[in-house]
């Protein structure tokens, strides 16, 4: 596993195929930070499906309204929720959307982002300045690659946790 330097803004992501090891970018985009610590912490993203996986685009994950498989899911709602809390204002810097990237998932409104956020398989520059980055993966990219293809998937992988790396 990567060489952790900040336990408090990493995240361990458990995946089917391994860990998935993100390091939050609190300088960057302190907001969707504190937000992606404080849902983990309560355990609302733990069995979280990934509903949009676009091969060679991103995977996208984190509606802890409508996309836990473990309680009352529905996958065609996957997609459309959020969490209880009010909805960010966007935190758009000059950190480009690179492979590995963390960014977090809105709709028209940049400040809608609330508790969905994708994973970069490859660098998307188009998205820059328009979404935004709040944390890259350091190790275990392969597991995110690994993820199953789909708008959405037939049968789709799940974050089986995700915590904060100081608390594991």
């Amino acid at each position: 596993m990567a060489d952790i330097k900040d336990p408090e803004n990493t995240i361990l992501m458990e995946l089917k195929d391994g860990t998935v090891v993100i390091e939050l970018l609190n300088d960057i985009a302190p907001a969707h930070c504190e937000r992606m610590k404080e849902l983990a912490r309560n355990g609302a993203y733990n069995n979280v499906c990934f509903h949009r996986v676009i091969d060679g685009f991103m995977a996208q994950s984190g509606d802890v309204k409508n996309g836990n498989m473990e309680k009352d899911f529905n996958l065609r709602m996957a997609g459309t929720g959020g969490s209880e809390l009010p909805d960010l204002k966007a935190e758009f810097s000059g950190i480009p959307h690179d492979r590995a990237t963390l960014g977090a998932a809105r709709s028209q409104n940049p400040d809608s982002a609330n508790s969905q956020f994708f994973i970069n398989f490859k660098d998307n520059h188009f998205l820059n300045r328009q979404y935004t980055v709040y944390g890259r993966v350091i190790d275990g990219m392969e597991h995110v690659d690994a993820i199953t293809r789909g708008e959405p998937p037939a049968n789709p992988d799940r974050m089986i946790s995700l915590k904060v790396a100081a608390d594991a």
